[in-house]
């Protein structure tokens, strides 16, 4: 398969930092990424499998309060890690080749609170994997671990640098396409019927790009009530991903 879509370095943003026991737990646990350093209380750092290669710098709660974002629920531990590898789009749909895994495609999902929260919807629901532009999207960072409670480490992320040509190689694996759009005249249960879905999910507030929905097979919407305009991105992702799990066949 050729590998077009391939996710640029993040190099340039450099090492995120993890906090909360959930996160950094992950991270710890995860062979694919390498955790720099920790600093911790003594008492969180006691409930952490933590190598004895990895650095740990004890310190107070008030310290690492200041270490991240304010109000932030660090738990007593705070780690450094590097970005995971890059990853090409063609290898994770090889991975999927003989399953029947959802993708998730974000066209512009850029609060890293909603990119967490979906990442924890595919690991709940075993999607293959998300897929975003290199451009308009977050980096790794302590809000979307802390956000998708682990399933940072455990779901294959890919970034591209042309949303619209990563479609076309989806569709070239066998995907169907379905992106989610308010205005739809179907329902997404109407959509997927029993095909490999692709799921796109458009930006909050704007939705989707018309380029991407013209690279969609179908646009459907969730039969939400006349009472609520429209649902959160996280949400919608999560119905969505429900409905195709339940489908008959799965």
């Amino acid at each position: 398969m050729a590998r077009r879509g391939h996710r640029p370095s993040q190099g340039v943003g450099g090492r995120p930092r993890f906090w909360g026991r959930h996160a950094v737990s992950a991270a710890l646990a995860n062979p694919e990424r390498t955790v720099r350093k920790i600093w911790a209380t003594r008492e969180a750092a006691s409930q952490l499998d933590i190598p004895p290669s990895i650095t740990i710098m004890f310190a107070e709660v008030a310290d690492l309060g200041r270490m991240v974002p304010s109000d932030a629920p660090h738990q007593g531990v705070v780690a450094e890690v590097d970005p995971l590898e890059d990853m090409w789009l063609g290898d994770l749909l090889q991975q999927g080749a003989d399953d029947r895994r959802p993708l998730v495609v974000l066209d512009g999902v850029t609060d890293p609170h909603n990119v967490g929260a979906i990442l924890r919807s595919a690991a709940a629901f075993d999607a293959l994997g998300i897929v975003t532009p290199d451009r308009n999207a977050p980096p790794e960072s302590g809000t979307i671990a802390r956000s998708a409670s682990g399933a940072l480490e455990l779901v294959p992320w890919v970034r591209v640098v042309n949303l619209a040509r990563a479609l076309e190689e989806i569709a070239e694996a066998g995907f169907w396409r379905v992106g989610l759009a308010g205005e739809a005249t179907q329902t997404f249960g109407e959509a997927i019927g029993t095909n490999r879905i692709a799921l796109v999910l458009g930006a909050e507030g704007e939705g989707m790009r018309h380029n991407t929905a013209q690279h969609c097979d179908e646009l459907a919407r969730l039969p939400i009530s006349p009472r609520v305009e429209s649902l959160n991105v996280s949400n919608a992702a999560a119905i969505a991903l429900y409905a195709v799990t339940v489908r008959p066949g799965g």
